[in-house]
């Protein structure tokens, strides 16, 4: 009988496939990052605990062409500046993914809010325009002209925090106690240059970052960079207190109790 592609896969396969990772090359993105100071009522306003805000009330977007072999990847993040304990970090709100393969794998494995979306990272010369979009929304624009090369940062370790749950069957809250994870990036960089220019975040229904506004501009740049990430459970959160930012992962938390057809929608 021919081998039945849903049925079990062997160790080997299973030891194949994590460890697959691991043997590819380097691979670089192409990004904008602009930093701003935002209100900070805001950025305390969408930290679930056990977050904190930080001294200075930042908002980081990246916005990235990654050349990931046999398509290219879109890739943004939108998020504040956090901490939990001594660490400091990002927790981002939305990270719009253009491919299936990349919103799955981080929503499942590390809790990444992640979602499918348009996004869009252009140069012609100096100019530069990155953006991302959702229902037809460009909800961040960053725009500029490159004005000068910047020297490479060393190789630096970042965390960002993510809550990794699972809805309740009966709509009552979780199936199981949700968890932080910290996902710590070793990124490195080849390139990176200045652009002033400047933010633009329109509002949206679905993806309402007009709410965390541009007070300060700390800087925009354009670079390129690699990165490897790990992800580790920190602890387990107080159900009650997480689920009144679980709006945060959806467009309408109502879709997580959308029922399929019994004949799963043949």
């Amino acid at each position: 009988m021919a081998r039945v592609r849903y049925g079990a896969r062997t160790e080997a396969e299973i030891t194949a496939s994590r460890t697959a990772g691991a043997k590819l090359p380097d691979i670089w993105s192409t990004g904008v990052v602009a930093v701003w100071e935002t209100d900070p009522d805001a950025v305390a306003a969408v930290l679930p605990p056990p977050l904190k805000p930080t001294a200075r009330p930042l908002v980081r977007v990246n916005i990235s062409k990654v050349d990931l072999p046999g398509y290219p990847l879109g890739a943004g993040s939108f998020a504040v500046a956090a901490a939990h304990e001594a660490v400091e970090g990002w927790y981002p709100l939305v990270m719009p993914m253009t491919h299936e393969r990349a919103l799955t794998g981080g929503r499942e494995v590390f809790g990444e809010p992640k979602k499918l979306g348009e996004v869009v990272v252009e140069r012609d010369g100096l100019v530069v325009r990155a953006s991302m979009a959702r229902h037809g929304i460009a909800f961040v624009e960053v725009r500029g002209a490159v004005s000068g090369p910047l020297p490479l940062p060393e190789p630096a370790r970042k965390t960002d925090f993510y809550f990794k749950f699972l809805p309740a069957v009966d709509g009552s809250g979780f199936d199981g106690d949700p968890v932080l994870v910290y996902c710590e990036r070793d990124e490195k960089a080849r390139r990176l240059e200045r652009v002033t220019g400047d933010v633009v975040l329109r509002e949206s229904l679905y993806d309402p970052v007009a709410d965390l506004p541009v007070r300060h501009l700390v800087e925009i740049t354009v670079g390129e960079k690699t990165s490897t990430q790990h992800g580790r459970v920190v602890e387990r959160v107080d159900a009650r207190a997480l689920l009144p930012y679980v709006h945060q992962r959806y467009d309408d938390p109502r879709q997580i109790l959308d029922a399929p057809p019994e004949d799963g929608g043949a």
